[in-house]
């Protein structure tokens, strides 16, 4: 029964992939929890864990069967919302190598996805990334940009900022920034400098964007940070927290002791952002019940060091921008 209906669901979406004629446009997100390869290069500080004789046996099967699960989530998203995202933010990612096998070996191989990525700084070998449709925007520029600790300019060892500019089929200039904001290990009070310091870069940029003519802008990721944060309030007038709605009505991206914490968030810029809406999508196949607490939480990869078989400890994102008549 499963298969015909996950069968039904590719056939939904499969009719989404020729470019939209509605007038918008979507960015999706999603932490993919530890995306790593198989293979023991010996290139990555994760090969001794995630590798096939590594500590948590991470094996080719298992990588390919993460990656038709994260392939048939973003599908499923598709069929939801109506059209396939335009783009498609990732954060945990170990390198290009991944993201090639993602959109070249699943579902997502007949669609007209392209990789944007750079290596980053971060201690644990992981990046964020972007897929974009080449259909439905044309890449202009793109660039890893550092977060740095203080003015003597050292590079903060954590994700960077991912930024990439296109234009859509009308010419109009898009720019998104892909985001993963230092984590609260070692607790939340001693590591809030460092998320202050990221959000101060996200607003350097945001106003660098804004000053170059840049009218849409969207700032997506995994902040680390509820939306309600006042460290958020550095982003405006640039940047507007389309988060804050779905913090009010209990929503989240992720399971903590029993509650829904939203940390995956989404910022535009002022013109569009009566424009746009931004939902959390629970992908039912995706999803396990949390017998500790009740209901349902996202299904991980691994508890521990137990292999668990799911895809991410985060729920998806998406934006969905539908452009006015002020827009063309």
């Amino acid at each position: 029964m499963k298969r015909i209906v996950f069968a039904t669901m590719l056939l939904a979406a499969a009719t989404l992939i020729a470019p939209r004629e509605r007038d918008g446009f979507s960015v999706m997100f999603w932490n993919l929890e530890n995306y790593f390869d198989w293979r023991n290069d010996s290139t990555s500080v994760s090969d001794a864990e995630f590798s096939s004789r590594g500590e948590r046996h991470w094996t080719r099967r298992r990588f390919n069967a993460k990656s038709n699960a994260i392939a048939k989530g973003i599908l499923w998203v598709a069929a939801q919302s109506g059209s396939l995202p335009d783009a498609i933010g990732f954060a945990e990612v170990e390198n290009a190598f991944v993201l090639r096998k993602l959109i070249g070996n699943t579902a997502l191989q007949k669609l007209d996805y392209e990789i944007v990525h750079f290596d980053s700084p971060d201690r644990r070998g992981i990046d964020v990334a972007l897929l974009y449709r080449r259909s439905t925007l044309t890449l202009t520029g793109s660039k890893p940009c550092h977060i740095y600790a203080d003015s003597s300019r050292a590079v903060l060892p954590t994700r960077d900022i991912l930024l990439a500019t296109f234009t859509d089929g009308e010419g109009r200039p898009l720019a998104i920034l892909v985001n993963h904001h230092p984590s609260k290990y070692g607790g939340a009070a001693e590591s809030e400098t460092r998320r202050r310091t990221a959000v101060s870069a996200l607003k350097n940029l945001a106003d660098s964007l804004a000053g170059e003519g840049y009218s849409r802008i969207v700032a997506i990721g995994d902040f680390n940070d509820t939306p309600e944060n006042p460290v958020f309030g550095l982003l405006s007038p640039t940047l507007e927290n389309l988060s804050l709605p779905l913090f009010g009505q209990g929503q989240g991206t992720i399971k903590y002791d029993g509650r829904w914490e939203l940390i995956d968030l989404c910022f535009v810029s002022g013109s569009i952002a009566a424009i746009s809406a931004l939902n959390v999508f629970y992908v039912p196949f995706l999803m396990t019940p949390d017998r500790s607490h009740g209901g349902l939480k996202p299904f991980r990869t691994y508890s521990g060091p137990r292999y668990l078989g799911g895809v991410s400890d985060h729920c998806p994102i998406l934006l969905q921008c539908e452009l006015g008549s002020e827009e063309k």
